[in-house]
């Protein structure tokens, strides 16, 4: 299984980040769970300001992801999901996000917390959704470590003020 041994984050109060959540619209039973997954770890963790934003699908959570990191938030988070077929589009479309929301956080600096489910079935997005008999939650997953991976940088940052 795929979500063993993943790490036990410990975030304090985050309600002064300002964080953006980018989700296609494919598979809308699927999105339903991740978004639901976001929403929680967002409320759990006291974030007061937030933003939700619907793309047609995973292919453009780059292009929307890049919009906001430049736009001033602290975190972005990328919820997507995509089904294996019978034609080469989906690695492409499973290259071109990943490698998209990777240049995305490296090139702005913000953290964007990929949730973006690959599968070979519907079975397996359901199964990572966190929906009810769900054994992952990936939205909630993606959703808190860019949550903890803002809260670093702002200590990091708030660091390298003070020794300026």
């Amino acid at each position: 299984m795929s979500g063993e041994g993943a790490p036990q984050l410990e975030l304090q109060d985050c309600r002064d980040l300002r964080v953006a959540v980018v989700a296609s619209q494919w598979h809308e039973r699927i999105m339903g769970g991740l978004l639901a997954g976001a929403a929680r770890a967002l409320e759990e963790y006291g974030v007061a300001e937030s933003v939700v934003l619907r793309v047609p699908g995973s292919f453009e959570l780059p292009v929307a992801a890049k919009v906001l990191a430049e736009r001033g938030y602290d975190a972005v988070v990328a919820l997507g999901v995509v089904i294996r077929g019978g034609t080469p589009h989906f690695d492409y479309v499973c290259e071109a996000a990943t490698m998209g929301l990777v240049q995305v956080s490296a090139g702005t600096g913000v953290p964007v917390g990929f949730g973006v489910l690959t599968c070979d079935d519907e079975q397996q997005g359901l199964d990572r959704a966190g929906l009810e008999g769900s054994r992952e939650d990936k939205g909630y997953e993606a959703t808190t470590a860019a949550l903890a991976t803002a809260a670093l940088l702002r200590g990091v940052r708030a660091v390298g003020a003070a020794a300026a």
